[in-house]
């Protein structure tokens, strides 16, 4: 199983039942969901909020209860600008320029762009608390993404400059984890650190967890040699600290290393050209 055939899986899922919530459909996406509320209350409630004065977090809609809550929490989100199209690409939600009042307005897709301030990568401070946007996961920390792959193009940047830190959380307890299946355990030649300060998390229905009891794609990620097993994540993937579910908040105590920057070679001419960030620091051979 691809990582395609997942998304598929999953975006077919929330059609056919009744967790998908507006915009449809949830295809093409990173799907909203019913519980989005209460993914981002639990949040709310773990050390790594509560530690994080600066968070970078996706433009989407379920996203959306995140951003307000970090605002109103007084703390700064960047959301990336569509597709990193501007030479900027950062846009900052100061809570202490935004009244409280208008916090609804500022967090939404259109608000952000209004109330957002432009921000060079090197302007960005630095980053506590990653929200990422997912259409399936796994307990012990694999993401993936609707497909384009700016969320971790977002990442490389930030590493680039040391605004995100390169190695990945490790958490005392494992609150909710269930067995990942085909996943190799964690301590056989990865990172492990207990002193990193950016952790990285994201909010999604048990339907995309996709290891999980309610997974999107059932048994087939159980079968240890099977064509169905779930993919591996790829080298520029950015694992996951804590996943949170309506129900749940799974400390993946991931195995998966971090990115260390901007892989170049992986990017073509057409892409650099199409991202002003990227091609203003791509090394001169490129």
């Amino acid at each position: 199983m691809d990582k395609q055939a997942v998304r598929e899986a999953v975006w077919d899922a929330f059609d056919e039942g009744d967790q998908a919530r507006f915009p449809f459909p949830p295809h093409d996406r990173i799907p909203n969901f019913a519980g989005a509320d209460e993914a981002a209350a639990r949040l709310a409630e773990t050390e790594a909020w509560d530690s994080a004065a600066t968070l970078k977090a996706n433009p989407d809609a379920p996203q959306l209860p995140v951003r307000r809550a970090a605002l109103r929490a007084g703390k700064t989100v960047y959301v990336a600008q569509p597709r990193l199209r501007d030479p900027d690409p950062f846009l900052r939600l100061d809570p202490a320029e935004i009244p409280p009042d208008e916090i609804d307005d500022a967090t939404t897709v259109s608000g952000i762009s209004e109330y957002g301030t432009p921000t060079a990568p090197e302007a960005v401070a630095h980053v506590d608390l990653i929200v990422a946007g997912s259409v399936g996961v796994t307990t012990d920390g694999a993401r993936i993404g609707k497909g384009e792959g700016y969320s971790d193009l977002e990442w490389a940047v930030l590493r680039e400059l040391d605004a995100v830190d390169s190695e990945a959380q490790r958490a005392s307890g494992s609150e909710g984890r269930s067995p990942s299946g085909n996943r190799a355990p964690p301590g056989d030649s990865r990172t492990q650190s207990g002193d990193a300060d950016t952790t990285v998390a994201t909010t999604v229905h048990e339907l995309s967890v996709l290891d999980g009891p309610e997974s999107a794609v059932g048994a087939a990620a159980d079968l240890p040699d099977s064509d169905d097993d779930l993919p591996e994540p790829d080298a520029h993937d950015v694992p996951l600290d804590l996943v949170v579910t309506p129900a749940r908040t799974i400390r993946t105590d991931t195995p998966y290393a971090r990115p260390d920057g901007v892989d170049w070679d992986a990017l073509d001419a057409e892409k650099l050209s199409e991202i002003p960030v990227l091609a203003e620091r791509a090394p001169e051979e490129k």
